[in-house]
């Protein structure tokens, strides 16, 4: 049973993040917590480390901080990106929203409401959250939100 559910959450997480992320994202020796509830998948840890929850709402990942490095670390090509201007990296560490004239580059194939890592320009995860905007748009737009961060990296829990 527990193999039928490591596949499982490496075919959503190749699904939602792309071709091969699954593997590289969830090694065999991840935990998974089931909720006490419905006894579905809720968590995944690696080691003592939170990676991803599964939102039962949509059946896709939300990343944790923690989650978001490992898969910079690991997965090249790496899809869902967004790399912001470094004078507003102080307030994106603190869960700021990016806003898209912050903006510098972005993984092209985003769409709204997908699960995003926002990065700085020396590729050092920053901050998850959700796309507001296409990734093109968040390029061509100067005014509104682009990113609404969940987590910034020094954000108290």
């Amino acid at each position: 049973m527990e193999a039928d559910n490591l596949q499982k959450i490496r075919s959503v997480a190749d699904y939602q993040f792309g071709r091969g992320v699954g593997a590289k994202l969830f090694p065999d020796t991840v935990r998974i917590v089931y909720s006490k509830n419905t006894g579905k998948i809720r968590h995944i840890h690696l080691e003592e480390e939170m990676l991803a929850t599964l939102q039962p709402t949509t059946g896709l990942f939300v990343l944790t901080i923690t989650g978001a490095k490992r898969m910079v670390r690991e997965v090249n090509p790496l899809m869902g990106w967004v790399r912001i201007q470094d004078d507003v990296e102080s307030f994106i560490l603190k869960g700021r929203s990016v806003f898209a004239k912050h903006v510098s580059e972005v993984d092209e194939e985003i769409r709204p409401n997908e699960e995003v890592i926002v990065v700085n320009s020396n590729n050092e995860v920053l901050a998850v959250g959700r796309a507001l905007l296409s990734g093109t748009e968040m390029k061509a737009f100067r005014r509104g939100i682009a990113v609404r961060v969940r987590r910034g990296v020094t954000e108290k829990s």
